[in-house]
């Protein structure tokens, strides 16, 4: 009886998986920054935004399976409460609704990478584990940044909506949350060569 290898999963060239995550979110700015020129109302123009941040989501989320055959867990999460939570506000006429996903989506991934090392799980090494060989000590210590982190921006999400204009909120989900979020990742680099397993290029 001969057995079959398991095929290599495929993964994505890493420009254009960062195209199809961060594709929806600029999209979305440009889709509220430029909606008035094409007759839509001010007060309108998040509800433009929305739906076609909704359309750029499904179909950057398309993409993605249709070249690899499966999806990763964060920007599918991410893109399940884009959907659900645009979709109210486009059937309700409210705002908030898309104005708190990130806090929502934030606040869970947080939850869930705290919740998960009170239970001795590490789970940030579920997503991450084709990207990085470290020690299990160092996946706690990162799960446990991540997880901070996370909560940190659900927060400061929650401060500008509520306190500053609707474009200036559109703004910082794309020049304020992306790039600390690239700066957080880059600060991670000490922990990850000092925690990287020894055993990570062997056979």
């Amino acid at each position: 009886m001969q057995i079959e290898a398991i095929p290599p999963r495929r993964h994505l060239p890493p420009l254009l998986k960062l195209a199809l995550e961060l594709g929806p979110l600029v999209i979305f700015f440009f889709g509220n920054a430029y909606a008035e020129r094409f007759g839509v109302a001010p007060d309108q123009k998040l509800f433009v935004a929305t739906g076609i941040f909704i359309a750029a989501t499904l179909i950057a989320l398309t993409i993605h399976f249709v070249m690899v055959r499966r999806l990763p867990i964060m920007p599918l999460v991410s893109g399940v409460v884009v959907v659900v939570f645009g979709g109210l506000t486009l059937a309700l006429q409210d705002k908030t609704f898309i104005m708190m996903k990130p806090t929502i989506v934030n606040t869970l991934f947080g939850l869930v990478l705290l919740g998960g090392l009170a239970f001795g799980k590490s789970l940030l090494s579920v997503v991450l584990d084709s990207m990085f060989a470290l020690t299990e000590a160092g996946w706690r210590k990162l799960t446990f940044r991540w997880g901070v982190f996370f909560l940190v921006l659900a927060v400061l999400n929650e401060v500008v909506w509520r306190t500053q204009t609707e474009d200036f909120w559109v703004s910082f989900k794309v020049f304020g949350i992306m790039p600390l979020t690239i700066l957080f990742a880059l600060a991670q680099t000490p922990l990850l060569m000092r925690h990287e397993r020894k055993d990570a290029g062997q056979a």
